[in-house]
């Protein structure tokens, strides 16, 4: 590690193989919590190259554990987190919402490490019980439309380094991979991500990739639409940037969306969405996340279209009944 580290220090990148071999290397305990801490620390002082991120996510995707749910056309919506912007938790709403739609979700999920409440944090307290069995997955995606993929549960990755994320307190480059090493290689993604640079660097792996995909960056800074202004997409046909009037809504404030300061604050929120009691401002913005994912798979359909196939899962509650359903299954 100290060769690495001082290839580091000197502004010198790694190519795709040596990136993998050391993230491999992390995984399986080879390095201490202090060298693990400054090797993250590096990545927050400088930009990561295409080759290094291609390599760490290489690494993971070939350490992970399959959830054997390759016969699904699934979907996920992940976002890197890292925006600092605590906003509650509109993906993993989203997600409900698709699934109420009638489509196949495998939500990927962790903690909250530079936020307050991860997608993982919110659905404990809400009383669900992580799992990487297959039999308990492919129920949950037949049963309930969508399964919850515990990011530790299946990178060892995670377990090394998770006690040192938490320590840092900071956004590290393992934000920067959450979307991108989905184990169940979802056929569909929509990627939220904190930065525009970010945004072109998944691009360009997501070309190389066989998904249909949405990468999503706010120009104001959040990784998905949050309807205060402006957004950027990169898809299979190219990138396009959106504004909140051109999908019919005015520019909102940023505190109507926020509420992921604590664990309990994003649950109170998050079960007032699902119920229908949540305020305009908070389902326009899931529904536009729900409605994007909608069309990244059939990207042919108009945008107000899939908007209102994800309100009529929402106003009708079945988002609510696919998220009670998946807590039955406990």
């Amino acid at each position: 590690m100290k060769q690495i580290l001082n290839h580091l220090f000197e502004h010198k990148s790694f190519n795709s193989q040596e990136a993998k071999t050391i993230l491999t290397n992390i995984s399986t305990g080879q390095y201490n919590a202090s060298q693990m801490a400054a090797f993250m620390t590096a990545y927050c002082m400088r930009s990561i190259t295409l080759e290094e991120l291609e390599g760490f996510r290489d690494a993971m995707q070939d350490l992970c554990l399959d959830p054997q749910l390759g016969e699904y056309a699934l979907i996920d919506l992940c976002g890197t987190g890292g925006d600092g912007k605590d906003t509650f938790n509109i993906s993993t709403l989203a997600s409900f919402v698709v699934a109420g739609a009638g489509y196949q979700v495998a939500k990927h999920g962790n903690y909250g490490v530079s936020s307050g409440c991860g997608s993982s944090n919110v659905m404990e307290s809400l009383g669900y019980r992580f799992s990487n069995d297959p039999d308990h997955l492919r129920r949950s995606v037949e049963q309930a439309g969508i399964c919850f993929l515990h990011a530790p549960l299946f990178h060892p990755a995670m377990k090394n380094v998770a006690p040192i994320r938490k320590e840092l307190g900071v956004k590290t480059f393992f934000n920067m991979l959450g979307p991108m090493i989905n184990p169940a290689r979802p056929k569909y993604q929509v990627a939220g991500v904190f930065s525009l640079e970010l945004a072109r660097l998944y691009a360009y792996l997501y070309q190389k990739g066989g998904q249909q995909y949405t990468i999503l960056h706010a120009l104001d800074g959040y990784d998905e639409i949050s309807l205060t202004g402006s957004f950027k997409t990169f898809t299979n046909s190219g990138e396009y940037i959106h504004s909140p009037e051109q999908l019919g809504f005015q520019p909102i404030q940023p505190a109507e969306i926020t509420g992921g300061s604590t664990v309990q604050e994003s649950a109170s929120i998050f079960s007032k969405v699902l119920q229908g009691e949540g305020t305009t401002a908070q389902n326009d913005v899931v529904l536009c996340n729900a409605a994007l994912a909608i069309r990244t798979i059939h990207p042919s359909r108009s945008f107000a279209d899939c908007y209102y196939e994800a309100e009529e899962s929402l106003l009708s509650h079945r988002a609510l009944s696919s998220f009670q359903t998946l807590l039955s299954l406990n």
